[in-house]
C-alpha cells in the first residue's frame, strides 16, 4: 500500500473528527469553524497531497541514494530500537527543519502555508504546502548516513505526521504532565499565535523537549489568549496564491536591492527581514496586534451551496487520483493535478465572494 493510499484511508477519519469537533464546538458556544477558511484550509491539504505524487519520487529517491552510497550502518529494519530511535531521530530532524521554518525565509515561504488560517481547528491541521519537499529532505538525511532503512524513515515520518493532526484544536485544554512533555494542543496553539509573546515557539512534533532543551518553549497563557495567523496577512482562499505569495515577495524584494549580498539575504535572513534601501523605497506598515481584523467576506446561500457541492466533489476526485495514482500515465496525473487546482481556486473565488456576487468587505474581529 502507498502512502498516499493510507491517507485516502485516513481521510474519513479526519472529517470525522472535524465533524465531532464542529458539534463539540457548537455545542459549548465556541465553534471556531467557518465554512471558507476549513475548505481552503483542507483544499491546501488536498492539493499538497497531489504535489506530493511528484515531489516525493524525488525526496525517497535521493534518501534512498545517499542510504545505498554514504550510510555508515545498515540498520536491521526487524529491529525495536531501530523503530524507536529512528522515531526519536526524526522528531529532531523535524524540529530543526520547522524551527528553519520560522526563521530562515526562503523556508518560511514553504512553511507559511500551515499558519495563513485565522482560525485555528482540526482543519487547520490539514492545510499544508506544496513546496516543503524541495528543500525539507535536507533535514532528514542524517538519518540515512546513519542508516535508517527507507521503510522505517517512511513509516516513522508517517507516524510524527498523523500525530499533528489532534493538536490543532481549542476544545481541548492543558493536559498537566503532557504538556511538558509533549507537543499537546495547549503548546501547539502557542506555535500557532502571532502575539509577541507567543511568536515562533513550540516547534516540536511529537516531542516539546525540544523545545525545552533549545530554548523555544513558551507555555500558553490564561490572561493571553493566542491570535491566530501571520504577521502578513493572506487575505485570500487562492490556494495558488497561498503557495506562492511569500516566494513572489521575497523575488520583489531580492530583484528591487541594489547590493548582490542583499539578493541572496533577502533568501537567507529571518521572515520579515529587507534590505534598508528596498524597506527605504517599498515600506510596509508594522505590525500592530491590535490591528488585526480576520479575512472574514460574507457568502450568500447560494455561493456556500454551490463551493460546498463542487468542494466535496474535488475531495472525491482527490481521493481517486491519490489512490490510482500509481497506475496511472504521467500526463493523466498532471491531467488531473490542473483539474484540482481549477476546481480548488473556483471553491476559494466562491469563498472570497467574488464569484456569482459582488465582493463583501471583509469582517470580523481578531478572534473570538
Amino acid at each position: 500500500m502507498t502512502p498516499a493510499q493510507i491517507i485516502v484511508l485516513a481521510t474519513p477519519v479526519f472529517l470525522g473528527a472535524i465533524a465531532l469537533e464542529l458539534v463539540i464546538g457548537v455545542v459549548r458556544g465556541r465553534n471556531t469553524y467557518r465554512l471558507h477558511d476549513a475548505m481552503a484550509s483542507i483544499g491546501l491539504g488536498m492539493l499538497s497531497q497531489v504535489a506530493g505524487l511528484f515531489t516525493k519520487l524525488l525526496v525517497v529517491g535521493l534518501y534512498a541514494l545517499v542510504y545505498d552510497h554514504v550510510a555508515l550502518w545498515h540498520l536491521p529494519a526487524d529491529s525495536v530500537p531501530v523503530w524507536v530511535g529512528a522515531l526519536l531521530m526524526y522528531d529532531l530532524c523535524y524540529y530543526c527543519l520547522h524551527r528553519a521554518g520560522h526563521r530562515v525565509s526562503i523556508f518560511w515561504a514553504a512553511h507559511v502555508v500551515h499558519h495563513q488560517s485565522e482560525d485555528y481547528n482540526l482543519s487547520t491541521a490539514l492545510r499544508q504546502t506544496s513546496s516543503g519537499a524541495l528543500l525539507g529532505w535536507l533535514f532528514y538525511l542524517p538519518m540515512a548516513v546513519i542508516g535508517v532503512p527507507p521503510l522505517v524513515f517512511g513509516t516513522v515520518a508517517l507516524i510524527d505526521l498523523l500525530y499533528q493532526f489532534w493538536v490543532h484544536t481549542q476544545q481541548v485544554g492543558k493536559l498537566g504532565w503532557f504538556d511538558r512533555w509533549f507537543c499537546s494542543p495547549s503548546n501547539h496553539r502557542v506555535h500557532h499565535a502571532v502575539n509577541d509573546r507567543y511568536l515562533d515557539r513550540n516547534y516540536g512534533g511529537i516531542l516539546v523537549i525540544w523545545d525545552r532543551l533549545f530554548g523555544s518553549f513558551e507555555e500558553e497563557h490564561d490572561d493571553e489568549p493566542c491570535i491566530y495567523g501571520t504577521r502578513a496577512p493572506l487575505r485570500s482562499f487562492n490556494p495558488v496564491w497561498a503557495n506562492l505569495e511569500v516566494y513572489a515577495a521575497l523575488a520583489r524584494d531580492a530583484w528591487h536591492a541594489r547590493s548582490w549580498a542583499d539578493k541572496v539575504r533577502v533568501w537567507l535572513k529571518p521572515p520579515g527581514w529587507r534590505p534598508a534601501d528596498v524597506a527605504q523605497r517599498f515600506p510596509k506598515p508594522a505590525f500592530r496586534l491590535e490591528a488585526v481584523r480576520r479575512f472574514d467576506p460574507a457568502m450568500t446561500r447560494p455561493a456556500q451551496a454551490l463551493a460546498l457541492g463542487l468542494f466535496l466533489v474535488l475531495l472525491g476526485g482527490v481521493c481517486a487520483l491519490l489512490w490510482f495514482a500509481h497506475q496511472l500515465s504521467a500526463p493523466a496525473l498532471i491531467g488531473g493535478t490542473v483539474l484540482v487546482v481549477v476546481g480548488l481556486w473556483a471553491v476559494g473565488r466562491l469563498g472570497e465572494g467574488r464569484l456569482l456576487e459582488r465582493r463583501a468587505p471583509a469582517v470580523g474581529a481578531a478572534a473570538d
